[in-house]
Order: C-alpha cells, then structure tokens, then sequence
C-alpha cells in the first residue's frame, strides 16, 4: 500500500483547509481585521458544476485592486486560472480548466467575484485560492478544497486453495477506479493476515486490492469470511460475505461395529464416512488379506451388510476412499464370536428344574404325611376286644375272598357281595359270653362246622363292651392287627382308620363313647372315620 504519496493528499484536505482558514482569519483579524470568506471544502462527481465562492468582508480603510483565482494541483504547480481587475475584464489564463472556469456574474465585483467550473473531472481536485491585492496592506487570501468523489465497484471473492502448511491467499476483495480511496476489512474466524495495496485507476480515480492470507487447513473450510468496503459515497458500509474453499483429501472413518458379532448374527453393518473436498468419487471396500468378499456380505455404496456373521467375516474390513486430491483408507477388525445362550431358555430350564424339585419334595412331604395319618388312625382303630373279635367297617376281613367272602384266623366273616354295610363279627367262644346275649339281634350261621353269629347293626353297647377286653387280649389284637396291616396292605376292601385315643384306658369313656353316632337305619358310625 502507498502512504506517504502526493496522490492522498485529497484524504486530510478538509482538515487541512479548516486548519489554513481559521489561521488565515486569525491572522486577518490580528492584523487588519480584514477577512476573506472561502468555503473550506466542496464535493463534487464527475461532469458536475461546481461553484466556489470567495467574498472580501469588512474592506473599511482598505482599497480592494484585484482579485486572482489560484489552482495548485495535488502534484503539480500552481497557477492562475481567473483574474478580474475593476478596470478590465475577466481574464482566463492557460490552465486545466480552461473553457470551463468563469465568474458566476456576468459583471463580477471585487466584493464576491466567486468562479464556477462545469463538467468537473477527476483531475480538478486540488486547491483553489481566492487572492485579494489590496492597499495598503498587500495581498489577503481564502482556500477551498475541491474533492472529486468516485463511486467504487466493489466486489470479492474466495480463492480455492489445498490444505497445506504454508500461507497463501484464501480470498480477495477490491474497490476499483474510487475516489478518495476506499477503505478495506476482513471478518472471519479463520487466523490469517490482510494486506493492502492502492494503484491508481481511470481519470485519477483509485483501486484499492486486498488479500486474506492463512494456513489453510481442512477444519477452515466452509468457513465464513467477509470483506467490508467503506467509501464516503455510500451510504453504509458494503459487505461482501464468502465462505472459504479449501481442498483437502477423504478423511474417512468407518463407524457400525460394536464389538459384538456374535455367529449366527443377521444384518450386521459397517458405514464408511467421508468427508472430502472435492467430493469422492470413488468408495471401495476390501479385505486385508486380499481375499474376496464372503458370500455373506452385500456392498451398496459406502454400507457393507454381513448377512448372517460366520467364520468368514471374521477378518479385517478395509474402507478406501479416492477424491481429485487423493486417496485415504481406513480399516476395522472384526472379531466373530461364540453365540450367547439365550437367557429365556436358561430361565425356563431352571424354572422346570425347580419346579420339578418343588413337585417331588411335595409329593414326597404328602406321602409322609399320609402314612403318619394312616399309623395314627389304624392304631386308634384297633379294638379292644379278644382275638377271636374283630372289628371291620366297610369292609370283609382280612382276606377276602372273589365273592365278597373273607375271615380271619378264628373268625368267620360272611359278606354278600357289598362292602357298603359296616359288619360285626362275634365268636362264640368269645370270653364275653354276656356280650352275645345282649346282641339278640344276631343270627346263628354255621361256617365249617362252626357256629358264628354275624351282626349286621351292632348297637353302643356291644361297642362299649367291646372295650372290657383285658390288656392281654388287647396286645394280641394289636400284633395280629399289626401283621395283617402289613401283609395285607394292599387288599380290595376299603379301610376305616379312627384317630387314636391319647388314653387306651379311657376308650371307654372319653373317646368311643363321644366318637360313635347312632344313624336311621340301627348302625352306629364314627365321627372320626376316614373312609377312603
């Protein structure tokens, strides 16, 4: 960029002019009091009229001569460009303007002999002193800056670049053939350096050029980047926003394994991500080994899908992917393994284990329960008579015969063919001969030469007396009893087991008086009878 040059000078000539004026006119004032009155700066676009206006204040003593109009060029010399003389016409020496520089009035007068010059050009910028010769003070003078404004084309764009390690320029933005120059700035995230630089334009105009210059990096791409122009003839500031192009190759990344390909597993799949700029062109999948494909795998762009997961894809997958700039892999190693036991089966296996358990640990605690019961009933059941009676509810003897038929050692039972009825067995040679007496409901029967009495419906107090019977005699039923429970276990006629008395001596009293219940039919029946 060019500073210190002749041809900015335009930029601080307001400045410079308000600084010459009120130095002027404080010197005026100190001195004479006198004053010229000039306009410190005028605007103005090519091919305008311009007016610039000069008058003499307060002439009070002082005889006004001449006037003479003065164009010093930002680079030049200086020069008269119009004169007027009271006594002569207006003069328009040989000058840049001439032709088009002249006195607004017809007649001009020493009091405001302002010029005007039409069809400005870029080149007319520069200083115009109005100079006042007077009496007898000499000369006094007043200074306008003409400043020429050029609107700029404004524009910018990015420079395509690839990723590398050194600066280079990203981006360029310019402000051609403006006037005064335009003023240039960049806004971006990006980390980088601007540069400036001015050349002259058409017709004294201006171009401004500006350069953004950066590492350029993968990340920076797409980037945003602005260049602002600021110009005095516009209105606001122009804004021109961009993003950063910058090529690099694939950066690629194969993403979709978890570890966990298991044989036997379905649509297992690996996805190849790229990013590049330009875009990829080409994407391809390999094996490692060089090997092909297994059948088990389908390939659809930048997917592979393993189909079902087996030996075969237990192998290194290998992603390559090639753009205008150059080509990038990336690869993953799959480890196949054992398929996991289903943990439903496992729950129901365990569950009919258990389940079976707890089913025989039940019918385990049943049975035990049962045959407790069953000791414990059959030994309240036992009678406390004699060998030779026995008792038998729902049921023949203890060996009974195919037509319904059975008796027991000493004894004679007679049954008909139904088990239903309760029967009492009575021999005679019984040691309670009183207890066939009272039971005159009994009939005599002969079975094998023998007398036996059979009762269909016993009354209480053949019961009762029934328990008259001598501990001995009791301990005889008990063994036979006890004998034929286990030898005859499993017999055919249904058994009637009483819950045992806690006192064999108070059977009598407390238990087999409160147990038996006499019914319609004459019989009499236990309370506490299972009947199975």
């Amino acid at each position: 960029m060019a500073t210190h040059d002749a041809r900015n000078w335009p930029d601080c000539t307001k400045m410079i002019g308000l600084l010459f004026l009120v130095s002027s006119i404080l010197t005026q004032q100190g001195a004479s009091g006198q004053r010229v009155k000039a306009e410190p700066e005028v605007l103005s676009y090519p091919g305008q009229t311009v007016n610039l206006r000069c008058a003499f204040t307060d002439a009070t003593g002082i005889q006004l001569t001449m006037v003479t109009w003065i164009y010093e060029p930002k680079d030049g010399e200086r020069m008269n460009i119009a004169v007027f003389h009271p006594n002569y016409d207006p003069n328009y020496p040989e000058s840049p303007v001439k032709g088009r520089v002249s006195f607004t009035n017809n007649r001009p007068n020493l009091n405001s002999p302002s010029i005007q010059i039409t069809d400005v050009r870029m080149t007319d910028e520069g200083k115009y002193i109005c100079e006042y010769a007077t009496y007898p003070r000499g000369n006094e003078q007043g200074i306008t800056f003409l400043v020429m404004l050029a609107k700029p084309q404004n524009s910018a764009s990015v420079v395509t670049v690839v990723a590398g390690a050194k600066p280079v320029v990203v981006a360029r933005c310019e402000s051609a053939d403006g006037r005064p120059p335009a003023k240039l700035t960049w806004v971006t995230t990006s980390n980088g350096n601007a540069t400036l630089v001015d050349k002259p334009g058409a017709d004294n105009t201006v171009t401004v050029n500006s350069e953004y210059r950066m590492v350029p990096t993968a990340a920076d791409n797409g980037k945003d980047i602005s260049c602002v122009v600021k110009h005095r003839t516009q209105d606001k500031d122009e804004s021109f926003q961009m993003k950063l192009a910058i090529q690099y190759p694939p950066q690629v990344t194969i993403i979709g394994y978890d570890n966990n390909w298991y044989v036997g597993r379905t649509n297992a799949m690996l996805t190849c991500q790229a990013t590049a700029n330009p875009a990829p062109y080409s994407v391809t999948w390999k094996i490692m080994s060089g090997m092909e494909m297994p059948e088990t795998v389908q390939i659809k762009d930048n997917v592979l899908k393993v189909l079902k997961v087996d030996d075969s894809v237990n192998t290194t997958f290998v992603c390559e992917v090639v753009n205008r700039i150059g080509t990038t892999k990336d690869q993953v190693t799959a480890m196949v393994r054992e398929p996991p036991q289903n943990p439903s089966n496992a729950g129901k296996v365990a569950g009919a284990v258990i389940g079976s358990l707890l089913a025989l640990l039940l019918v385990a605690a049943l049975i035990a329960v049962l045959v407790t019961r069953s000791r414990r009933q059959q030994q309240g059941y036992r009678a406390n008579g004699g060998s030779d009676m026995k008792t038998r509810i729902f049921g023949g003897g203890k060996k009974a015969s195919k037509n319904g038929t059975g008796g027991g050692a000493g004894s004679g039972v007679i049954g008909a063919g139904n088990n239903n009825g309760p029967i009492y067995v009575y021999n005679e040679s019984s040691s309670h001969p009183s207890l066939g007496e009272k039971n005159n409901h009994h009939q005599p029967l002969t079975v094998g030469g023998r007398p036996e009495v059979v009762a269909t419906t016993p009354t209480a107090q053949d019961i009762l007396l029934s328990n008259e019977l001598d501990d001995a005699e009791r301990r005889k039923f008990d063994e036979l009893e006890e004998e034929e429970r286990y030898d005859h276990f499993g017999g055919g006629g249904p058994i009637l087991q009483l819950r045992p008395p806690h006192d064999q001596s108070d059977i009598i009293g407390d238990y087999m008086d409160d147990d038996m219940e006499s019914q319609k039919d004459g019989s009499v029946i236990s309370r506490t009878a299972v009947y199975v």
